[in-house]
């Protein structure tokens, strides 16, 4: 559903952007380094003085030969690494640039290094929803797919996959464009639960996996409207509150664009997915495929060095950006979803 919530973007109910520019400052890789690279995760009881050790310097002469390099000795050097050498020019600089630093920071490290993630699994979302061609301003999106792809951070990875229809309630009858759009038929949602219901079995999904309790986990979504759109109509239309667990997440297209130092235009799925020479694979807006790629993609970051972290938040049915400055929590357990009235 990538270009048709572009389409929607503007015709927001009840959901405002922050005038903050939190937006801005917020970075998957929190701390910049002399060289522009990002450093390192440090505790805030280190000082900037740090980075007068002379490991950064070996970064910086490291990173200023990368900069000369052409593409074909990119990818020469890519290979003898056994990194992949896949992708844009500038994807591979990152790529090669983050190797290096983490192979020169894990020899000097007392602890054995900095830590690569901030957390254990993170669990991709994107929803499929009610949609007309041409959207009236008072429409309401109803979710109709609730799809969710879990990638382990050790191992790289997707471990496992969770996917329901919903039947909706206000606007039962699918049009024929959403049809055509999403794939989801008529008989798909007619033969379905109510949100409510599908909702309670997406917790029991997450409570079997542990996830809050044993491991560390982060929802991620391809920008802002899974969470601070559809599943915030979808939870005043079921009269249940919002799930905690849904409050914040990490938007990727905010944390491609950082990390690789692109423009917001050069962040929809299928880009990304090209600039990291990686091809769509699946049904375009099945919420299950769309969910898989952009799992590819986020699998991509991590193993290019990126520190994925949460940079988007609900509050009072606002959306917000987390700064890079916020300490860096997991999701909550998840608990069963819980009427408003």
């Amino acid at each position: 559903m990538d270009e048709h919530k572009e389409n929607i973007h503007g015709k927001d109910v009840n959901v405002k952007m922050s005038n903050s520019r939190e937006d801005e400052k917020a970075k998957p890789c929190s701390r910049i380094c002399p060289t522009g690279e990002p450093a390192p995760q440090v505790s805030p009881s280190q000082s900037n003085s740090d980075f007068s050790h002379p490991v950064y310097k070996e970064i910086a002469l490291a990173n200023g030969h990368i900069n000369r390099m052409s593409k074909d000795e990119l990818r020469i050097k890519l290979s003898e690494l056994k990194l992949d050498t896949r992708g844009v020019k500038d994807v591979m600089k990152k790529r090669l640039k983050s190797h290096y630093k983490k192979q020169k920071l894990m020899q000097t490290a007392a602890e054995g290094g900095p830590t690569d993630t901030y957390y254990d699994y993170i669990c991709v979302v994107d929803f499929e929803a009610t949609c007309e061609e041409d959207n009236p301003s008072d429409f309401l999106h109803e979710i109709i797919e609730f799809p969710m792809v879990l990638i382990s951070t050790h191992t790289l990875e997707i471990v496992d996959t969770f996917q329901e229809y919903v039947k909706p309630e206000l606007n039962p009858q699918l049009s024929d464009f959403c049809v055509k759009l999403t794939g989801i038929t008529q008989k798909m949602v007619d033969e379905a639960d109510p949100f409510p219901e599908v909702l309670q079995r997406v917790v029991v999904w997450l409570q079997e996996r542990e996830l809050g309790t044993k491991y560390k986990y982060a929802i991620l979504t391809d920008g802002a409207w899974d969470m601070s759109k559809f599943l915030n109509i979808q939870c005043r239309v079921s009269r249940i509150r919002y799930p905690q667990f849904a409050k914040k997440w990490i938007n990727i297209r905010k944390s491609y664009g950082n990390f690789y130092k692109v423009p917001r235009t050069q962040t929809k799925l299928s880009t990304m997915l090209e600039k990291l020479g990686l091809k769509y694979e699946g049904r375009p807006h099945s919420g299950l495929d769309d969910s898989r790629n952009i799992a590819r993609i986020a699998l991509r970051m991590l193993q290019d060095g990126c520190q994925l972290r949460v940079n988007e938040r609900m509050h009072a049915g606002q959306l917000l950006s987390v700064p890079s400055s916020a300490p860096v929590e997991g999701a909550p357990p998840p608990h069963n979803p819980r009427s408003k009235d």
